[in-house]
């Protein structure tokens, strides 16, 4: 039976909130959760399942997620998180997360802010290449785990936006309203959803 169970070790990477299975056929192990019916990672890394021991009364097979590395912080529903814009779309923008509640992360993950959580008013009027370029560097509270492996993320609160952006010259952009921030070398001005300067 051991060898079974070793036969799963390179399973499918998994990151946590994903779905593993049904808790009608499997029991959550170790890094791993059941919710409802469903049985979902905890942690990330590789799924394995385990088969019943002999004789045992549940003939469920037991699944897990082994091999993760001990990580830092994990974005959770609340968290505030600092992240990077690496894409801009017509609705929306990627990023990747750089830090949770103040602390560093050590695995990568994607955030996600879309249209309509850029902010709180005129929703419909966003612009998300007003708000956001690649490289921006932006204060976002997270809002869930949504799909595709990537935290839906949103600045939809003064607090929060961009933090820190560069210009098209090259130069540092300096907030001059909640809309606006200003090349120091320049002097030009460029679009985006500010965060409120603390």
């Amino acid at each position: 039976m051991a060898a079974t169970a070793m036969d799963h070790d390179g399973g499918d990477m998994v990151t946590p909130g994903e779905l593993l299975g049904n808790s009608l056929t499997l029991v959550a192990g170790r890094g791993a959760y059941a919710e409802g019916r469903s049985v979902r990672a905890s942690v990330t890394g590789h799924r394995r399942v385990v088969p019943p021991a002999p004789g045992s009364d549940d003939q469920r097979s037991t699944v897990e997620v082994v091999g993760h590395k001990a990580h830092g912080a994990v974005p959770q529903p609340g968290s505030i998180v600092i992240a990077r814009i690496t894409k801009v779309m017509a609705r929306m923008a990627s990023a990747d997360i750089m830090c949770v509640d103040t602390k560093a992360i050590k695995e990568k993950f994607t955030g996600m802010i879309r249209q309509q959580d850029v902010r709180a008013t005129e929703i419909d009027k966003v612009d998300m290449y007003q708000s956001y370029r690649p490289g921006d560097i932006v204060r976002a509270v997270v809002l869930s785990l949504g799909d595709a492996r990537a935290y839906y993320l949103s600045t939809a609160k003064n607090e929060l936006g961009v933090v820190s952006a560069q210009s098209i010259a090259g130069g540092t952009l300096v907030p001059i309203s909640w809309t606006e921030m200003q090349c120091d070398l320049t002097g030009q001005i460029e679009q985006r959803k500010v965060a409120k300067v603390e």
